[in-house]
């Protein structure tokens, strides 16, 4: 069996798996502008197969997928001693207690319950890879926008 050769990156390495093509896009797109480096995928399969040709420093893995669901793919991920220690931060439109125990319990490192707006997913990534020793090379989010202040 040949092996694949593992480049580094200076800027994070994050891998975006969602099938909805514009959920997917507009998150690629806002952890671009924030300086990490970002490659989709549509499906576990494929996720799996991008996670092992290239050093991930974070995946963002949905859990319901057609062709191999997110479930399946973390539980690959998670067997394979080349990308066993990546963080997985699971993204999911199912909010039950139980599910998320369990998405943990599959090897999620985080698990956010949709919608996420691309400036919580960007706090959300960088918070991780911090906690995971993960360098972000200066990456910062911006703050949060502030609330609305009622006037008389």
């Amino acid at each position: 069996m040949g092996r694949s050769l593992r480049v580094r990156h200076t800027k994070p390495q994050v891998l975006v798996v969602e099938d909805a093509d514009d959920v997917r896009e507009m998150y690629i797109e806002y952890l671009e502008y924030l300086g990490f480096s970002v490659e989709g995928a549509t499906d576990g399969r494929d996720a799996v197969r991008k996670a092992i040709a290239r050093e991930r420093s974070l995946i963002i893995m949905d859990l319901a997928m057609p062709v191999l669901d997110g479930w399946e793919a973390i539980r690959i991920l998670r067997a394979d001693p080349r990308t066993r220690r990546i963080p997985i931060i699971v993204i999911t439109g199912q909010a039950q207690p139980d599910l998320l125990e369990r998405a943990r319990a599959a090897g999620a490192t985080e698990v956010i319950v949709k919608p996420v707006t691309p400036s919580q997913l960007g706090r959300i990534v960088t918070e991780t890879l911090a906690n995971a020793g993960v360098s972000t090379n200066g990456i910062t989010t911006p703050p949060p926008a502030p609330a609305t202040i009622a006037r008389r």
